[in-house]
Formats: C-alpha cells, structure tokens, sequence
C-alpha cells in the first residue's frame, strides 16, 4: 500500500474516530491557517533548512552544520503527548 493510500485512510478512518463537532472545529482552524498566509512562510520540498542549534540527550548544544559534516542529516519532531 502506498503512502498515499495510507493517508486516505486514515482520513476515511477519522470521520468514524473523531466526533463531528471536533472534525468540523479541525477544519475550521486549518482553514484559518490557510487563510492566514502562514504557509507562504515555510520551507518547501527542495528548500534548505536554516542551521540551527539544538540540545542533544546529554544537554549539549549541536549545530546541524557540524552535524552534516558527518552527512546527511534527518530529523524527527515528537509532538508529546496531548
């Protein structure tokens, strides 16, 4: 199954998951996004990530320039726990 595939139905699967009055308060706030010209400000397939710092596990600050010294760089954002 592709990827695509697989987000079509999680899409299909949420109309079942998620109550209406929540969907319909998703797709308004979305829509509000949309509207408000935030997605002219971010990056883009092919666009370059800015360096940054972040700290690692042991507290130390890294720069993703010394970090793709090394090679390619990946990053993975954890949203938490809502």
């Amino acid at each position: 199954m592709s990827l695509a595939e697989k987000l079509q139905k999680i899409r299909e699967g949420a109309k079942e998951r998620i109550p209406e009055e929540a969907r319909l308060l998703m797709q308004k706030a979305n829509k509000e996004l949309g509207d408000s010209g935030i997605l002219d400000k971010t990056l883009k397939v092919g666009d370059a990530l800015p360096s940054f710092n972040l700290v690692n596990i042991k507290g130390e600050a890294v720069a993703s320039s010394e970090l793709l010294t090394e090679g390619n760089l990946v990053l993975t954002f954890y949203r938490g726990v809502w």
